[in-house]
């Protein structure tokens, strides 16, 4: 009787050994051999403004044809307006996104080449329309992929301003970049020609 005793214990503690033993390889694994992951290597806008003369002159260019179209938009006038369109499309087209420096990656290029592509879509198609509503629909995704644009680029020639009109397209608002921080509502025009808030200014020129 005391040999089986004796048995007993002894298959116990060679079950406590085994347990341990396979709790301290378990947690070799988990923790001994964890390696810490990559941190992700998202691409991000430019930190420094470092584009060259060529880039901002075709950027300049574009940004001009925009504030065309806009101060069209705001006098009402859709003939100019749709002059002013064909002009940044073509502008838009000609962007020199292969001069945009500090792109290890090339993602920045990319994007730039997206919403460039963007703005001209839109510009070619405000320009086919007939009445001043239909045109200033295509005039606000202008003027959204442009602001995106000019961020991801960190364009440094001019300072912007984004500004609000809350009562835009049944009243679900609207955005507009403008030159100064003076409000001329572009989605009204006379009608409502001081309709707005700045929400934003936009300044890499400071090097």
């Amino acid at each position: 009787m005391l040999h089986l005793e004796n048995f007993i214990r002894m298959k116990k503690g060679i079950l406590v050994i085994l347990v341990l033993v396979i709790l301290g390889i378990a947690g070799w694994m988990i923790w001994g051999g964890k390696k810490e992951a990559a941190p992700e290597n998202k691409q991000q806008p430019l930190t420094k403004a470092d584009n060259s003369d060529a880039f901002n002159s075709s950027f300049g260019v574009m940004l001009n044809a925009y504030f065309k179209l806009k101060n069209a938009l705001v006098a009402s006038d859709s003939a100019q307006a749709s002059a002013a369109a064909l002009e940044l499309a073509t502008a838009a087209d000609s962007l020199k996104v292969n001069e945009i420096k500090g792109d290890s990656t090339g993602a920045i290029k990319l994007t730039a080449q997206d919403y460039s592509g963007t703005i001209s879509g839109s510009a070619k198609a405000l320009a086919g329309e007939k009445g001043l509503d239909p045109k200033r629909k295509e005039f606000k995704m202008i003027a959204d992929a442009l602001f995106t644009l000019f961020q991801t680029v960190r364009y440094d020639e001019q300072k912007i301003y984004w500004i609000n009109c809350p009562m835009a397209f049944d009243n679900t608002g609207a955005n507009w970049i403008s030159e100064d921080s003076v409000v001329r509502n572009p989605y009204f025009g006379d009608k409502m020609l001081n309709c707005g808030t700045v929400e934003a200014k936009l300044d890499f020129t400071q090097k």
